[in-house]
């Protein structure tokens, strides 16, 4: 990409997000600065074995790190500031600004961490306006969403002013009070945005989405209903719903246990930030409440998307330690499932069920409302905004397509929006705006277990154990290149109908053919030492990973465990007599 250094142009560089839910990850740069908005993840997806957590590619990130000047957070879910501390790791960000919610919930992340120090948190009020860098000056514009104190972000840069909606929707009676401010919105339209960058995610659907009140008569409902004890399950950080459930659980007398580490640390900074308001008594531990009514007894939990390690999870699986499901028990889905995760809600219902307990869930049931704006919201979104230039952004390709022609409905030019990708370079300028180039754009697998990165050859390996099985063979092989012993040879998940001794006499043999054609590759030099084990190893493993597949029609990850004697033998040197004898030879560490 060419610069023009008398006018550069302002470069946006979505990282996640494009083409899918999740790990939001948006880079703007202009001239020799970088601003971040948000730093989400994802969640794997079952061929992801053993991976707890899914980030977008930092590698434009980490190779222009000097040219980061800060952060723009616009709220808390895990799918814009889930990312942040892993990335804290690989580069630093000086400041990161954001509502306070979110920078509550994110300083305890970072602490966790160990990257606390990494960066400065500054928290910031609706219309604040601050500066980052030389060139961007971000106002923070109040917005309504699934979550408390959300925010869509005008950025003024030297073109012009883009707003950046975040996740939202158009909620006339919020739960907390705090009104979208489209009046602040209307303000820029009149004055004009040189481009809106506007949430996909319901772009294909007509209409409306429903206030978040609209949700408390139908929960007030299922409450009233409820004879025996009364689960429910949401997404931890909605923060309104939670407030709902806990002001509904006061009214039809039940006492409340919460269930699930992500959903205590939300409600905790929640009701330290004032967000959630009720009394001490209303919550009791998990042990005390086992001698209450059932009637008398809400468990609130984790779990509302099937997640492996989740609270209701568990208690599906019959998992959790102090939690069983009774006869009698009304369970409560309070959420929908994001892509992906439907399989794995149903099967998580299926099991409740069949455990006998009454499972309330589904759009019909009316206890869950989504966060994101349908069509006619995104078309105000357009119509306050004026924009010149138009984006569609996070959601799936269908949502992208869908939000470009609501644009085009109204008026937006076709040539003045574009489609991108994740890792597309837009370049904005005050009269044009195209895609001139792209950055690495893949995905950062992290196993949370080991705090380390799976590589795509790890995850390979676990992805072919999964699926075709292991074999582990082990071999002793002496100074000479001969076999020491038979080997042995341990089959997990493999189908073969060969019997076990005969595929060990393979194997046998298999080794013996190997170590008698390609030895003398490995004897380096004449000393009895100087041999390439290492390579021997990798040539043995290769070669017997290609019979084996040849022979059990299948290919299972191999292991080979190769042994080889402590010592090298001892040399024979010359005596004075001629005759030769054997000398020890001596290790010497340097």
């Amino acid at each position: 990409m060419v610069k023009n250094e008398a006018n550069p142009a302002l470069k946006i560089i979505p990282l996640g997000g494009l083409h899918e839910i999740g790990k939001n990850t948006c880079v703007f740069e202009y001239d020799d600065e970088i601003i971040l908005l948000d730093a989400g993840l994802a969640f794997p997806t079952e061929a992801m074995h053993g991976v707890n957590i899914v980030l977008p590619d930092t590698t434009y990130l980490r190779e222009n790190r000097h040219k980061i000047k800060g952060m723009i957070v616009t709220h808390g879910h895990e799918d814009h500031i889930g990312g942040i501390a892993f990335h804290l790791k690989q580069f630093d960000i000086p400041v990161i600004y954001g509502p306070r919610l979110a920078l509550a919930m994110l300083e305890g992340k970072l602490e966790e961490a160990g990257v606390r120090d990494r960066t400065e948190l500054r928290t910031v009020l609706p219309r604040d306006v601050v500066r980052i860098g030389k060139t961007f000056f971000v106002e923070y514009i109040r917005n309504t969403h699934s979550i408390a104190d959300s925010f869509t972000v005008a950025i003024h840069t030297p073109l012009g002013v883009v707003i950046h909606t975040g996740d939202f929707k158009i909620d006339h009676t919020p739960v907390d009070g705090e009104k979208f401010d489209l009046q602040r919105l209307a303000e820029h339209g009149e004055k004009g945005v040189l481009c809106l960058l506007s949430d996909s995610t319901n772009a294909e659907v007509p209409g409306f989405t429903p206030s978040e009140r609209s949700v408390y008569p139908n929960l007030d409902r299922v409450f009233s209903q409820a004879t025996g004890r009364l689960f429910v399950t949401t997404f931890a950080s909605s923060v309104h719903r939670i407030n709902m459930i806990l002001d509904l659980a006061k009214r039809h007398n039940r006492v409340v246990t919460v269930v699930g580490r992500s959903m205590l640390n939300l409600i905790a900074h929640a009701r330290n930030l004032g967000y959630i308001k009720c009394e001490d008594s209303l919550f009791q531990p998990l042990h005390t409440i086992r001698g209450l009514p059932d009637q008398n007894v809400l468990i609130l939990t984790t779990g509302s998307q099937g997640e492996t390690m989740a609270a209701m999870t568990r208690i599906a699986n019959k998992e959790h330690p102090h939690i069983k499901i009774r006869e009698g028990d009304t369970v409560v889905f309070s959420a929908n499932p994001i892509p992906g995760n439907t399989i794995a809600v149903v099967n998580t219902i299926d099991k409740l069920m069949m455990q006998g307990a009454k499972v309330v869930y589904g759009r019909d049931k009316g206890v869950h409302v989504s966060g994101h704006g349908c069509q006619e919201e995104q078309k105000l979104m357009i119509a306050l905004t004026r924009p010149k230039f138009f984006v569609p952004f996070h959601g799936e390709h269908r949502m992208l397509v869908k939000h470009a022609e609501t644009a085009q409905s109204m008026g937006i030019p076709a040539e003045n929006m574009i489609i991108i990708q994740n890792g597309d370079v837009i370049e904005l300028t005050e009269h044009s705006i195209r895609v001139a180039g792209k950055v690495p754009s893949g995905i950062e697998l992290v196993d949370t277990t080991s705090s380390g990165m799976v590589s795509s050859k790890v995850l390979q390996e676990r992805q072919r154990m999964a699926s075709e099985g292991l074999v582990t063979i082990a071999a002793a092989i002496d100074w000479n290149g001969k076999l020491l012993a038979k080997p042995e040879i341990h089959i997990q998940g493999v189908v073969t109908s060969i019997e076990r001794s005969l595929l060990l006499k393979w194997v046998q043999q298999r080794i013996e053919e190997i170590l008698s054609v390609r030895w003398s590759e490995f004897v380096t030099g004449s000393e009895a030492n100087d041999i390439d084990w290492g390579g021997l190893q990798g040539t043995l493993e290769k070669e017997l990973a290609r019979s084996l597949r040849r022979e059990l029609q299948c290919q299972p990850s191999l292991t080979l465990l190769m042994q080889i004697p402590d010592e090298p033998p001892e040399p024979a040197v010359k005596v004075s007599d001629g005759r030769r004898r054997r000398t020890r030879s001596t290790a010497v560490a340097s």
